[in-house]
């Protein structure tokens, strides 16, 4: 599945809000990591590397809300197909 990056930028607002709704807040922050999930003070919250790309971004929030358990089946439909396809580019590229 091809997707746009206006697509994208929708993916990111929408597991965005899914991480707010379960508690867990997302930053984005420059530096040189690629981003992820982190406990400060009991807080969880989320990292995400303002240079990166906004694919990168939805990948990096994907995994992080995976480790933390986030329910994949609060997605829409439509997300989830995304984020599946990102799953199997990601395998093919590992192989």
């Amino acid at each position: 599945m091809k997707i746009k990056e206006k697509e994208f930028e929708s993916v990111l607002g929408e597991l965005k809000e899914l991480a707010l709704s379960a508690g867990v807040k997302v930053r984005y922050e420059r530096g040189d990591f690629k981003g992820g999930y982190c406990l400060i003070k009991e807080s969880q919250i989320i990292v995400i590397n303002k240079l990166s790309t906004t694919q990168r971004k939805v990948t990096t929030l994907v995994s992080a809300l995976r480790e933390l358990g986030i329910d994949e089946e609060a997605l829409s439909p439509k997300l989830k197909a995304i984020i599946e396809g990102m799953d199997e580019n990601a395998e093919n590229t590992d192989n």
